[in-house]
């Protein structure tokens, strides 16, 4: 416990200096909380972790190797602060897609809010995030999809299936993965083919009309040829209707979904190999559960803005409760070894979205607002990584291109009584090189460093019913990042770590400018500077800590801000400086055939000042404001997972419990009371029973147990308030999983 002691002591004198008193008083509380685990799991007898991990039937995921730093490397040496999940605790969470995975990371959150289509991600990490969906916006958290960025929000909800594991990194990633990772980064790794030739198949049925089936295929064609196929189909029933649409299309909340993907590895040599892959989304879905807020400030309160029920949809617009998604996708990866020291890395990809969606933002037959949509987007990005390693020396170097276009339309629409119709459309082209290296200058200590150029070309187009015609704009921006790290071991199983980093994204175009042509302009680069120190290790061989503390500033953040006006709906983009600091703790301890994971996190984010406000009108006192909080940041974010593995003489039975809590937030950065998310908490469990040769599964299982039906946005316009309502509703089932090993 003597080094316990120490590193505690040296993180709580960093974090008093660099978050103040707070941050200090936060540290030792979450450490307090996380060193009073079971006297148990204090036991240094290897041959007890042993035990414990045939007991749980689990990989830790503590003991995953990640590629947060473009190389493998243990979870616990990466000097970021990192949260991963590998396929099996996916599966034990009954997390089905990207949002599930949100619930369950420290300063973490994830909604739906885009156009009512339930394939949008709107994912914020330590507060930085893009709500909207509009092709002029860009997100502020990056989405990877085996090393190829997804540049839309709309289509990253993924399904998770097939996947080797998911990473989320926190905090500007801006050297290694360049524009768009102000707050983050998610890095989705599917399984390679290959590793696993098998053929497993995933039947799954529940309340609400659950109806999930998925099959995986690996085989080796060849000994230098191996090749794996996959198809997942996931339906559910809604949860209301269009009442005043005659024959709806579908049920608002319902989900259809299909998906596939194909990969081949090819090794020729023991120096070159290729992995290609193609994937697909075909998604046929109900509109999210809206519902429409009328606020009486007087009386400090909401009445329902129409009679019908609140899942239901009051529009009379046909086409409005049914959303589309069409994606695919196709990458290849090459790696060739140029000698011991040496090698190089190039991955190009393809891909492209379609998608249909819109809402009746008064929620009623009177077409007050009303905005059918369609867009489009395709991407072509290639990466050329150099990796060496030199004994004590390692780094990593690449160039990177990556090409975008696409629109929005919403047509026909109106607005209380006027026409509303848009277009919009914008091509991306981003250049950057980078390098980034480590050097061990002892075995406890090493230090790192990187550097990155980035460069962007933006040219947009937007055609407004409140526009004389069509007008372009065109703006190019540039950068250099980079970042520093420390890290020192105190023993072989725990370390210490510091970095800076530094962040960069490129400015945006007004997504909605019905103030007239002169409200159609260009924001300015946003950049943040992170100081951040860490705590990671094995305590004992079955007790793991992860602890980070931050603080992050950011000049000319682009903050979307939603208001109507007397020719629409506006969004228009403010710059403002703003600030966020925080702590995030991860702990698993494991004894016998016990499993305790839990995480916390703290983030305190603000606007410091604003900047810069568009030509445009205001609501009087709706602006943001220094010392407003940043939109869907809730302060205090938490989860725990709780499992007992029980053995048989043919296998073993295992009970998890799980929770998941999001405090306070605001759905714009303005504090008012129209703006207030509540906070929320959401319990499921899953039990399940595996055979000896861990071939075949069945679970039992629960989400949302009780339905905790919640707002993942509120949008205040003017008197009334849009509402994006949760769609996980409680549901009960059950899973069969059955592998068949082909060798």
């Amino acid at each position: 416990m003597t080094v316990i002691n120490t590193a505690l002591a040296r993180l709580y004198g960093a974090a008093r200096g660099t978050l103040g008193p707070l941050g200090g008083a936060s540290v030792i509380a979450i450490a307090a909380l996380l060193v009073s685990s079971p006297a148990a799991a204090q036991s240094t007898d290897s041959a007890a972790s042993t035990d414990a991990t045939a007991k749980t039937g689990d990989t830790s995921d503590i003991d995953l190797v990640v590629t947060a730093r473009k190389r493998e490397e243990s979870i616990i040496d990466a000097p970021v602060a990192i949260s991963a999940f590998g396929g099996e605790t996916l599966k034990s969470l009954n997390a089905r897609n990207l949002e599930d995975v949100g619930k369950y990371v420290p300063n973490l959150t994830i909604s739906r809010y885009g156009v009512g289509n339930t394939a949008q991600a709107a994912i914020f990490i330590r507060a930085i995030g893009l709500q909207d969906h509009l092709i002029t916006t860009d997100p502020g958290v990056g989405v990877y999809l085996d090393g190829v960025y997804l540049g839309r929000q709309l289509g990253s909800n993924l399904s998770l299936q097939n996947i080797e594991r998911v990473e989320v990194l926190r905090g500007p990633q801006g050297t290694l993965y360049g524009r768009n990772t102000l707050g983050g980064a998610v890095n989705i790794i599917t399984r390679k083919p290959g590793a696993d030739e098998s053929v497993e198949i995933d039947a799954q049925v529940g309340s609400r009309g659950r109806i999930n089936g998925s099959f995986y295929a690996d085989t080796r064609l060849a000994p230098t040829f191996a090749f794996s196929v996959s198809g997942s189909y996931q339906s559910r029933n809604g949860v209301g209707t269009a009442v005043n649409v005659t024959n709806p299309s579908a049920r608002i909340g319902e989900q259809n979904d299909f998906s596939g993907r194909a990969a081949a590895y090819w090794t020729p040599s023991d120096t070159f190999s290729i992995l290609s892959s193609v994937d697909f989304v075909r998604a046929r879905d109900g509109q999210s559960p809206y519902r429409v807020d009328l606020y009486d400030p007087i009386a400090a309160g909401f009445t329902a803005a129409t009679l019908v029920r609140p899942d239901d949809s009051g529009t009379d617009v046909p086409g409005l409760e049914s959303t589309s998604l069409d994606l695919f996708g196709a990458s290849v990866t090459a790696e060739l070894k140029l000698s011991d020291e040496l090698s190089t890395k190039l991955i190009t990809s393809y891909r492209q979205t379609k998608y249909t969606g819109g809402l009746s933002d008064t929620d009623n037959i009177s077409r007050q607002s009303v905005f059918p949509e369609t867009g489009d987007a395709e991407q072509v990005s290639t990466e050329l990584q150099l990796n060496g390693e030199f004994g004590a020396f390692n780094f990593v170097g690449g160039l990177y291109y990556y090409y975008e276009n696409g629109s929005n339309e919403s047509r026909p629409a109106f607005f209380f009584g006027g026409n509303s119709d848009y277009r919009i459309q914008q091509r991306t082209n981003s250049y950057a090189a980078y390098a980034n290296g480590s050097y061990n200058i002892t075995d406890k200590l090493s230090i790192g460093a990187g550097v990155r150029y980035s460069n962007d070309d933006k040219r947009a187009t937007a055609q407004f019913s409140s526009f004389p015609g069509p007008v372009t704009r065109t703006a190019k921006y540039d950068a250099v990042t980079a970042q520093g790290n420390i890290t020192y071991k105190l023993d072989d199983n725990v370390s210490v770590y510091g970095t800076i980093q530094l962040g960069y994204q490129p400015g945006s175009f007004t997504p909605r400018p019905f103030g007239g042509p002169a409200s159609f302009n260009a924001s300015p680069k946003t950049t943040a500077t992170n100081y951040e120190i860490g705590f990671k290790g094995r305590i004992t061989p079955n007790w793991v800590v992860l602890l980070s503390a931050f603080t992050t500033t950011y000049n000319d953040r682009g903050l979307p801000y939603s208001f109507i006006n007397a020719n629409g709906f506006n969004t228009v983009i403010i710059a403002a400086d703003a600030r966020a600091r925080g702590i995030e703790a991860e702990s698993t301890v494991t004894f016998g055939g016990f499993k305790l994971k839990g995480s916390i996190g703290y983030l305190d984010s603000k606007i410091t000042s604003v900047n810069s406000l568009p030509p445009a009108f205001f609501p009087t006192g709706g602006t943001p404001v220094a010392g407003a909080p940043t939109a869907l940041s809730p302060d205090f974010t938490g989860a725990v997972t709780a499992a007992y593995t029980f053995d048989l003489s043919s296998g073993s039975i295992t009970a998890q419990a799980d929770y998941s809590y999001r405090g306070q937030q605001y759905g714009q950065p303005v504090a008012r009371a129209s703006e207030i998310i509540d906070p929320r908490s959401l319990v499921g469990f899953n039990l399940k029973y595996e055979n000896e040769a861990r071939d075949l599964s069945f679970s039992i299982y629960g989400s949302n147990i009780f339905n905790k039906v919640y707002d993942q946005g509120r949008l205040d316009q003017g008197g009334f308030v849009g509402v994006v309502v949760s769609n996980d509703r409680s549901e009960f089932g059950v899973r069969l999983t059955k592998k068949f090993r082909t060798r």
